[in-house]
């Protein structure tokens, strides 16, 4: 037909009508093949098409054999839509009128069912009305339960074709019979049938009509007619908002309990059923529940617009927490699909489901965790703004499980066999930057991501990481950090023992010229890659040869004229030292494509003017980001500088009141020694233990009995005693060693004890030294305590 279609029509389509006759399956089939092709490819006209093909088309519509059949009716349907009106009207419609008849075949009648559906498109109102119509209603009362069935499932095509006052009037009172056929599929075509034409009837016909027949099929649907409860659970989303506007507050409610019991069916026990009538239930009706689950969890984002997302915490919470922890994989994976939808639909009350992401992020099965990370980055990204919607700050920071979530996740992709999974993750990550802050992300999942591109052995997935690893360098805001991981992309990829580790080098030092300015890359990586020319492998140098252009496009003269020079000398000695044929060839080749490049100029240039600009933003960005730094580095100090000098006034205003009381105490110790020593022993002892925390701080070992010596001789008021220390070593009052460690010290200081209080400095020592010490302390005192008893 392409190369001669006169001839071929002439000649070779007899034939084919004669054999057809005679043919068996596989040759019916690929002649309804063959003539829908040509009707595609509109190798002949239309005109001669329905003159040449219609007629064996028709003549085997009725074969019998089901799977024929079928493919002679779509080639039909599909000439159906090309042919011009009359052609349909002669040679299909009028004969469908007998062909439709009782007194036909049932493959007959359910071939001109579904010819009818197709049809009321094609003619004005009155023409369907006065030859359509009739047909249709016959069908529909047909004594085979398959026709009655066929014909409901088109009267949705023919109310299209009819408009509204005429599906009022015709197909509802069909529709309406048909819902209470005694067939179970007759039934459930209309019920189907009933919610795709919601939109045509209006609020009385939905109230009066169409409301009490699903609320018969609701309570049929576990008592009586099983078969329904799949098309319903699949439908009643669209069926729960189409009918909003009527119900009531209670019939709101009733609906909204019928889809939270869909939601558990089969996972609880029901009312009315034992343990061992649940342990007879068949596969095939534990495999209905799971999908009636599933169509439930494919509804829940309806459901969430039905009963508002305002009241979704309150309403559908605990349905949302079993849906996503049933413990069937096609139901959570369902869920998994439509959490972006529900993130988007709760909006600014996002936070709610962050527990159900955490726990989807960490499912057993991995395609649970594929199909939610299609959406990842979505979904991450309204849960970290959400909450400023409601100008609150953002609640992501609320669940510490997030990060570990993201990290469990990227491993159990890892380490399965799906690596498109993981590199569907990997490349989702690059998200991250906006969500979580840089330091998380480099302690976390930058690390992490070097790692895969070093030992992982799947190329596409070390390209992913490489890439995202790329992303976070670029949104890293310390630079000490950035510096370590160039370093590291240096040492460890581009001077890399493993040729392959030097390979995804050059991949990494790709994506680095398409996300960072060309300043960057030649400041860290151009002599880095130029080193490679001298690798010994001859497919890194290869693969160096077909990244020199943009290489060479990177640099800008005359501020890059030395790299320039060092290119164009590395070039040089691949072509006189490259012993390799291969990598010589790609070499040679590279070289004409580098003569033909234009370099730009530091100044912006018409040719390269979208270039530039687009360079020129992503190294303002980075110069933003060492600002940013500064500034936070800046602020760091200035708050530590007025930490420290808001510490230092503290403790000026507090030794200056703790010098006015000792002051006052010291007088009163003078003027009242004699009252003092008639003082009881238990107020001697407060007092003692007060003065205690005094000479147990942290002092040089060898100077801390000397000082605590000389600071009660002081306080006192008396001339110390004690063998070795004479007067020039009492420390001045005025001195502010004494009144910093003086702060300690409370009201009228009286340093006589008895020995075991004493010894309490030997038990707060710090050293050896210490000890010892505070042993010959606590035996000066009780020297002093000998003097002061014999003078009394």
């Amino acid at each position: 037909m392409q190369q001669n279609p006169a001839e071929t029509l002439r000649r070779v389509l007899p034939k084919i009508r004669e054999v057809l006759h005679v043919a068996g399956v596989e040759m019916q089939l690929t002649a309804a093949v063959a003539f829908l092709t040509i009707l595609q490819e509109e190798s002949v006209s239309i005109h001669t098409y329905s003159h040449s093909f219609l007629h064996i088309i028709l003549q085997n519509l009725e074969h019998r054999d089901a799977g024929v059949s079928n493919a002679w009716l779509e080639t039909l349907l599909a000439v159906i839509e090309v042919l011009p009106k009359e052609t349909i009207r002669h040679e299909i419609l009028n004969p469908l009128v007998s062909k439709a008849q009782l007194s036909q075949t049932l493959q007959s009648r359910l071939v001109s069912c579904k010819i009818l559906g197709k049809l009321a498109n094609k003619f004005e109102t009155h023409i369907i009305k006065r030859e359509i119509l009739p047909l249709v209603k016959s069908l529909c009362q047909d004594v085979e339960y398959e026709v009655r069935s066929c014909m409901c499932r088109q009267l949705e095509h023919i109310a299209q074709g009819i408009g509204t006052e005429l599906t009022k009037n015709v197909v509802l009172p069909e529709l309406v019979e048909l819902a209470r056929d005694e067939g179970s599929s007759v039934r459930l075509a209309a019920f189907e049938t009933l919610v795709n034409l919601l939109e045509m009837f209006d609020a009385d016909d939905r109230s009066q009509t169409v409301l009490p027949l699903v609320k018969s099929f609701c309570e049929k649907s576990f008592k009586v007619d099983e078969s329904i409860l799949v098309s319903l659970s699949f439908h009643l989303g669209k069926l729960c908002n189409g009918l909003y506007g009527i119900f009531t507050p209670e019939q709101h409610l009733r609906f909204l309990e019928f889809y939270k019991k869909l939601c558990t069916l089969g996972l609880q026990q029901e009312n009315g059923h034992n343990d061992n009538q649940i342990q007879l239930q068949t596969l095939e009706q534990e495999k209905k529940y799971i999908l009636v689950r599933k169509n439930c969890a494919y509804n829940f984002p309806a459901m969430i617009v039905f009963v508002d997302p305002k009241n979704f915490h309150l309403e559908l919470y605990s349905t949302f927490f079993c849906l996503c922890h049933d413990p069937e994989v096609p139901v959570r994976y369902t869920m998994a699909i439509g959490l972006y939808e529900v993130a988007k639909l709760l909006d600014s009350g996002v936070y709610v489901i962050h527990k159900e992401l955490v726990t989807l992020l960490q499912d057993d099965s991995l395609e649970v965790l594929d199909a939610l990370i299609s959406h990842l980055p979505e979904i991450l990204e309204l849960m970290s703004t959400g909450g400023e919607n409601s100008g609150s700050e953002s609640k992501l920071l609320t669940v510490p499980d997030l990060i570990p979530a993201l990290t469990t996740a990227e491993q159990r992709a890892a380490t399965s066999l799906k690596w498109r999974t993981h590199e569907k993750l990997l490349q989702k990550y690059a998200c991250l930057p906006h969500i979580i802050s840089s330091d998380q992300i480099y302690y976390r999942f930058l690390h992490r991501m070097l790692t895969i591109i070093m030992t992982n052995n799947v190329l596409p997935v070390q390209k992913a990481a490489a890439r995202t690893l790329c992303v976070y360098l670029r949104y890293n805001r310390k630079q000490e950090q950035r510096h370590e991981v160039i370093q590291k992309l240096i040492e460890q990829l581009g001077q890399g023992k493993s040729y392959w580790n030097r390979l995804r080098f050059l991949d990494t030092c790709e994506f680095i010229m398409e996300l960072f300015s060309k300043s960057f890359f030649c400041k860290y990586f151009f002599l880095p890659v130029l080193e490679l020319t001298h690798d010994p492998v001859a497919n890194v140098r290869m693969k160096l040869c077909y990244l020199l252009p943009k290489v060479k496009s990177t640099l800008k003269v005359p501020t890059d004229k030395h790299l320039l020079q060092q290119l164009e000398l590395c070039i040089r000695k691949l072509l006189c030292q490259e012993k390799d044929k291969d990598v010589l060839t790609i070499v040679k080749r590279t070289v004409l494509e580098l003569d033909r490049m234009e370099i730009s100029v530091d100044a912006f240039q018409k040719r390269f003017f979208e270039n530039d600009l687009l360079d020129q933003e992503k190294e303002r960005e980075e110069q933003l980001l060492l600002e940013m730094e500064q500034l936070e580095k800046e602020k760091q100090q200035n708050e530590g500088r007025s930490t420290s000098m808001s510490d230092k006034i503290f403790e000026k205003k507090r030794r200056d009141s703790k010098t006015s009381t000792l002051s006052k105490s010291i007088s009163l110790s003078v003027s009242g020694s004699s009252s003092s020593a008639s003082t009881s022993k238990e107020g001697k002892k407060s007092k003692l233990v007060r003065s205690q925390s005094f000479s147990t701080q942290a002092l040089h070992p060898k100077y801390g009995n000397i000082d605590k010596c000389s600071n009660k001789s002081s306080a006192t008021g008396y001339t110390s005693s004690i063998p070795g220390v004479g007067k020039g070593s009492m420390l001045p009052f005025s001195d502010d060693s004494f009144r910093t460690r003086s702060t300690n010290i409370s009201g009228n200081a009286v340093f006589s004890s008895s020995a075991p209080i004493a010894t309490s400095s030997r038990n707060t020592a710090n050293s050896v030294d210490q000890k010892n010490n505070g042993t010959k302390d606590s035996h000066s005192r009780k020297m002093s305590l000998k003097n002061r008893k014999s003078n009394s």
